[in-house]
């Protein structure tokens, strides 16, 4: 028999150290815990493994432009329920919510500024808000920044990122479609160029449509890319889907996307280009 007890140990209420929310970013691509401002600083790439994290409309903006360059348009535009949709919650709620917690009024900032000296017109989409859907407000005013640089004359550059239409607002969003690929042909007409860039992930309208129509289509590495998605064309051909399929390399391989380039390598490469198409400063 044991002289002396075992005293129990009672475990203190400690409080757990909790990691403030934003200050840590988990790569999909390597499970690394990046620190968000080291990923602020490089383009929203991870240092480790060169995944491209997602990046807002106006990062890409000031990543893209010279300095102090740009002029947004038609930042006025604002959806409407113009269904009066009713789900869990409604259009005009939600609508609210991702102004709030985005700061933009939609999923795209349109307008023009000054790329390595040229003037272009250009477009960026924001999956942050409502994964990017098309609605007609962000057709509105991709069609005119079309409509802008076939005016002056100037490349049109478009940014896409997006879920595809936008549902709540029925064929007011599919109209869309059509509205942007419509401009970008009169802007064709004109021989003038369209540089089309594909980030993670474009998708559905938005792909079957104006981002697909670019005379030089870059992606940036490893985006998702495609209409419908993988589960939904398998069990419509019933046919094992190819692998890496709907990935930017899948694509470029087999004709679909001209070329992939690294987001820190993007201003460059599109200066490039706009000089091989002798767009005058």
């Amino acid at each position: 028999m044991a002289i002396f007890k075992k005293p129990a140990i009672k475990a203190q209420n400690r409080k757990k150290r909790e990691i403030p929310q934003g200050l840590f970013q988990k790569c999909p691509g390597c499970s690394e815990v990046v620190p968000e401002i080291e990923l602020a600083q490089n383009q929203r790439v991870c240092p480790r493994c060169d995944y491209h994290f997602a990046q807002s409309a106006k990062e890409r903006i000031e990543n893209l432009l010279d300095p102090d360059t740009f002029v947004e348009m038609d930042a006025d535009l604002r959806s409407v329920d113009i269904l009066r949709f009713q789900g869990m919650a409604s259009y005009e709620d939600r609508l609210k919510k991702y102004q709030e917690s985005t700061g933009l009024f939609d999923a795209v900032i349109s307008g023009y500024g000054i790329l390595d000296g040229y003037k272009v017109a250009i477009a960026v989409m924001d999956f942050d808000f409502l994964a990017a859907t098309m609605g007609s407000v962000v057709g509105e005013r991709i069609t005119r920044a079309i409509e802008y640089g076939t005016a002056e004359r100037s490349p049109v550059i478009i940014v896409a990122a997006s879920g595809g239409a936008r549902m709540y607002e029925g064929m007011l969003s599919l109209m869309q479609m059509a509205k942007t690929a419509g401009a970008l042909a009169r802007h064709a007409q004109e021989q003038l160029p369209y540089i089309s860039i594909l980030t993670n992930p474009t998708t559905a309208g938005v792909m079957a449509s104006f981002a697909s129509l670019g005379d030089v289509i870059i992606a940036e590495p490893k985006s998702m890319i495609g209409f419908a998605g993988p589960r939904v064309i398998k069990e419509t051909t019933h046919q094992d889907l190819p692998e890496r399929f709907q990935t930017a390399e899948f694509l470029q391989e087999h004709g679909l996307i001209d070329m992939i380039v690294h987001r820190k390598k993007m201003r460059e490469q599109i200066s490039r280009l706009l000089s091989y198409f002798a767009v005058a400063p």
